[in-house]
Protein backbone atom coordinates (compact mmCIF):
# COMPACT_ATOMS: atom_id res chain seq x y z
CA UNK A 1 0.00 0.00 0.00
CA UNK A 2 1.11 3.61 -0.84
CA UNK A 3 1.32 6.13 1.80
CA UNK A 4 -2.02 8.07 2.65
CA UNK A 5 -2.52 11.47 0.98
CA UNK A 6 -1.01 14.71 2.66
CA UNK A 7 -3.62 16.91 3.34
CA UNK A 8 -3.63 20.91 1.71
CA UNK A 9 -5.39 23.47 2.27
CA UNK A 10 -5.52 26.21 -0.09
CA UNK A 11 -7.53 29.50 1.31
CA UNK A 12 -8.45 31.86 -1.49
CA UNK A 13 -10.72 34.52 -2.16
CA UNK A 14 -11.80 35.22 -6.21
CA UNK A 15 -10.96 38.69 -5.34
CA UNK A 16 -7.62 38.13 -5.78
CA UNK A 17 -6.35 36.80 -9.39
CA UNK A 18 -3.33 35.39 -7.87
CA UNK A 19 -5.44 32.93 -5.85
CA UNK A 20 -6.91 31.82 -9.20
CA UNK A 21 -3.56 30.75 -10.51
CA UNK A 22 -3.14 29.03 -7.14
CA UNK A 23 -6.14 27.15 -7.55
CA UNK A 24 -6.28 26.22 -11.18
CA UNK A 25 -2.38 24.60 -10.37
CA UNK A 26 -3.39 22.54 -7.32
CA UNK A 27 -6.68 21.53 -9.22
CA UNK A 28 -4.77 20.18 -12.02
CA UNK A 29 -2.50 18.03 -9.84
CA UNK A 30 -4.71 17.04 -6.98
CA UNK A 31 -4.87 13.63 -9.05
CA UNK A 32 -1.13 13.46 -10.16
CA UNK A 33 0.25 14.19 -6.74
CA UNK A 34 -0.64 12.59 -3.69
CA UNK A 35 -2.64 15.18 -1.97
CA UNK A 36 -5.80 15.87 -0.72
CA UNK A 37 -7.10 18.94 -1.14
CA UNK A 38 -9.24 20.96 0.72
CA UNK A 39 -10.24 24.11 -0.66
CA UNK A 40 -11.16 26.63 2.09
CA UNK A 41 -13.14 30.49 0.87
CA UNK A 42 -11.79 33.13 3.33
CA UNK A 43 -11.94 36.87 2.93
CA UNK A 44 -9.03 39.10 1.52
CA UNK A 45 -10.11 41.96 2.90
CA UNK A 46 -10.32 40.36 6.62
CA UNK A 47 -6.95 39.35 6.18
CA UNK A 48 -5.24 42.15 4.74
CA UNK A 49 -6.74 44.30 8.02
CA UNK A 50 -5.91 42.01 10.42
CA UNK A 51 -2.43 41.66 9.16
CA UNK A 52 -1.87 45.42 8.37
CA UNK A 53 -1.34 44.74 4.44
CA UNK A 54 -2.76 47.88 3.30
CA UNK A 55 -3.34 47.32 -0.85
CA UNK A 56 -3.36 50.04 -3.40
CA UNK A 57 -0.73 52.06 -1.40
CA UNK A 58 2.36 51.39 -3.90
CA UNK A 59 2.04 53.20 -7.11
CA UNK A 60 4.68 50.95 -9.04
CA UNK A 61 3.52 47.81 -7.65
CA UNK A 62 -0.04 48.62 -9.51
CA UNK A 63 1.52 49.66 -12.64
CA UNK A 64 3.53 46.34 -12.51
CA UNK A 65 0.25 43.98 -11.79
CA UNK A 66 -1.03 44.78 -15.12
CA UNK A 67 2.04 43.44 -16.98
CA UNK A 68 2.33 40.70 -14.57
CA UNK A 69 -1.03 39.20 -14.60
CA UNK A 70 -1.13 39.35 -18.36
CA UNK A 71 2.38 37.02 -18.40
CA UNK A 72 1.02 34.91 -15.55
CA UNK A 73 -2.58 34.39 -17.14
CA UNK A 74 -0.22 33.38 -20.35
CA UNK A 75 1.87 30.93 -18.19
CA UNK A 76 -0.24 28.84 -16.39
CA UNK A 77 -2.96 28.76 -19.22
CA UNK A 78 -5.66 31.15 -17.53
CA UNK A 79 -7.90 33.34 -19.46
CA UNK A 80 -6.82 36.62 -17.19
CA UNK A 81 -7.47 39.57 -18.32
CA UNK A 82 -6.55 42.76 -16.19
CA UNK A 83 -9.69 44.90 -15.36
CA UNK A 84 -10.24 48.52 -16.84
CA UNK A 85 -10.70 49.76 -13.37
CA UNK A 86 -8.73 47.38 -10.50
CA UNK A 87 -9.14 49.70 -7.86
CA UNK A 88 -13.02 49.97 -7.96
CA UNK A 89 -13.01 46.01 -7.46
CA UNK A 90 -10.25 46.54 -5.07
CA UNK A 91 -13.09 48.77 -3.61
CA UNK A 92 -16.38 46.92 -3.64
CA UNK A 93 -14.46 44.18 -2.02
CA UNK A 94 -15.86 40.71 -2.18
CA UNK A 95 -18.11 39.95 0.74
CA UNK A 96 -21.24 39.00 -0.67
CA UNK A 97 -19.11 36.57 -3.59
CA UNK A 98 -17.31 34.70 -0.93
CA UNK A 99 -20.28 34.37 1.13
CA UNK A 100 -22.05 33.00 -1.66
CA UNK A 101 -19.28 30.57 -2.01
CA UNK A 102 -19.00 29.60 1.46
CA UNK A 103 -22.36 28.71 1.51
CA UNK A 104 -21.94 27.03 -1.86
CA UNK A 105 -19.30 24.75 -0.08
CA UNK A 106 -21.88 24.10 3.12
CA UNK A 107 -24.81 23.22 0.59
CA UNK A 108 -23.67 21.73 -2.32
CA UNK A 109 -19.50 21.07 -2.28
CA UNK A 110 -19.34 19.17 -5.44
CA UNK A 111 -20.39 22.68 -6.73
CA UNK A 112 -17.49 24.67 -5.06
CA UNK A 113 -14.73 24.25 -7.62
CA UNK A 114 -17.08 25.27 -10.53
CA UNK A 115 -18.96 28.46 -9.00
CA UNK A 116 -15.59 29.97 -7.71
CA UNK A 117 -14.04 29.29 -10.92
CA UNK A 118 -17.13 31.28 -12.94
CA UNK A 119 -16.72 34.25 -10.59
CA UNK A 120 -12.83 34.06 -11.16
CA UNK A 121 -13.81 34.50 -14.95
CA UNK A 122 -16.20 37.18 -14.42
CA UNK A 123 -13.77 39.41 -12.69
CA UNK A 124 -11.01 38.78 -14.21
CA UNK A 125 -11.61 37.59 -17.90
CA UNK A 126 -14.64 39.17 -18.51
CA UNK A 127 -14.22 42.35 -16.21
CA UNK A 128 -17.88 41.65 -15.28
CA UNK A 129 -19.47 42.69 -11.64
CA UNK A 130 -19.44 39.91 -8.84
CA UNK A 131 -21.11 42.08 -6.03
CA UNK A 132 -24.89 41.98 -7.27
CA UNK A 133 -27.46 39.80 -6.81
CA UNK A 134 -27.75 39.10 -10.04
CA UNK A 135 -24.11 38.71 -11.04
CA UNK A 136 -23.44 35.81 -8.16
CA UNK A 137 -26.93 34.23 -9.61
CA UNK A 138 -25.83 34.21 -13.60
CA UNK A 139 -21.96 32.62 -12.19
CA UNK A 140 -23.78 30.34 -10.53
CA UNK A 141 -26.10 29.35 -13.12
CA UNK A 142 -23.23 29.46 -15.51
CA UNK A 143 -21.96 27.25 -13.37
CA UNK A 144 -24.00 24.93 -14.08
CA UNK A 145 -25.97 25.03 -10.58
CA UNK A 146 -29.85 25.45 -10.86
CA UNK A 147 -31.33 28.55 -10.64
CA UNK A 148 -33.53 27.82 -8.28
CA UNK A 149 -30.89 26.42 -6.20
CA UNK A 150 -28.52 29.07 -6.78
CA UNK A 151 -31.76 31.58 -5.32
CA UNK A 152 -31.57 29.53 -2.47
CA UNK A 153 -28.22 29.86 -1.30
CA UNK A 154 -28.18 33.42 -2.07
CA UNK A 155 -30.87 33.84 0.48
CA UNK A 156 -28.37 32.06 2.66
CA UNK A 157 -25.28 34.60 2.77
CA UNK A 158 -27.36 36.98 5.16
CA UNK A 159 -27.72 33.83 7.54
CA UNK A 160 -25.26 33.37 10.94
CA UNK A 161 -24.27 30.42 9.90
CA UNK A 162 -22.96 31.12 6.60
CA UNK A 163 -21.06 34.77 7.92
CA UNK A 164 -19.49 32.78 10.95
CA UNK A 165 -18.06 30.09 9.00
CA UNK A 166 -16.37 32.60 6.92
CA UNK A 167 -15.36 34.42 9.45
CA UNK A 168 -13.32 31.20 10.86
CA UNK A 169 -12.04 30.35 8.02
CA UNK A 170 -10.75 33.63 7.42
CA UNK A 171 -9.67 33.70 11.30
CA UNK A 172 -7.84 30.71 10.70
CA UNK A 173 -6.20 31.83 7.57
CA UNK A 174 -4.61 34.85 9.89
CA UNK A 175 -3.60 32.47 12.56
CA UNK A 176 -1.99 30.46 9.92
CA UNK A 177 0.08 33.50 9.58
CA UNK A 178 -1.49 34.91 6.53
CA UNK A 179 -1.31 38.02 5.11
CA UNK A 180 -2.68 37.83 1.87
CA UNK A 181 -4.06 35.21 -0.55
CA UNK A 182 -3.41 32.43 -1.65
CA UNK A 183 -1.85 30.49 1.08
CA UNK A 184 -1.17 26.83 0.97
CA UNK A 185 -0.97 24.85 4.14
CA UNK A 186 1.06 21.66 3.95
CA UNK A 187 0.16 19.28 6.77
CA UNK A 188 2.83 16.59 6.96
CA UNK A 189 4.15 14.37 9.34
CA UNK A 190 1.99 16.19 12.06
CA UNK A 191 3.68 19.64 11.50
CA UNK A 192 1.91 22.57 9.29
CA UNK A 193 3.81 24.18 6.51
CA UNK A 194 2.20 27.76 5.39
CA UNK A 195 3.74 28.86 1.79
CA UNK A 196 2.20 32.09 0.67
CA UNK A 197 1.07 33.15 -3.44
CA UNK A 198 0.63 31.13 -6.57
CA UNK A 199 4.59 31.16 -7.18
CA UNK A 200 5.84 28.80 -4.58
CA UNK A 201 4.02 25.85 -6.37
CA UNK A 202 7.67 24.27 -7.25
CA UNK A 203 8.17 24.67 -3.50
CA UNK A 204 5.55 23.17 -2.48
CA UNK A 205 6.54 20.05 -5.01
CA UNK A 206 9.94 20.24 -2.77
CA UNK A 207 8.35 20.22 0.39
CA UNK A 208 5.80 17.30 -0.58
CA UNK A 209 8.46 15.50 -2.35
CA UNK A 210 6.79 15.38 -5.66
CA UNK A 211 7.78 16.34 -9.35
CA UNK A 212 7.00 19.71 -10.39
CA UNK A 213 5.71 19.50 -14.09
CA UNK A 214 5.26 23.23 -14.76
CA UNK A 215 2.15 24.82 -14.66
CA UNK A 216 0.61 22.62 -16.84
CA UNK A 217 1.49 19.28 -15.96
CA UNK A 218 1.68 16.66 -19.53
CA UNK A 219 -0.50 14.44 -17.99
CA UNK A 220 -3.19 16.96 -19.00
CA UNK A 221 -2.18 17.59 -22.39
CA UNK A 222 -1.58 13.93 -23.17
Amino acid sequence: MGSLPRNLELFYDVLSPYSWLGFEVLCRYQHIWNIKLQLQPSLLGGILKDSGNLPLQVPRKLQYLRSDLQLQGQHFQVPMQFPKDFSEIVRKGSVSAMRFVTATNMEQPEMLTKVSRELWMRAWSRDEDITQPQSILAAAEKAGMSAEDARALLEKISTPQVKNQLRETTEAACKYGAFGLPIVVAHMDGQKHMLFGSDRMELLAHLLGEKWMGPVPPALNA
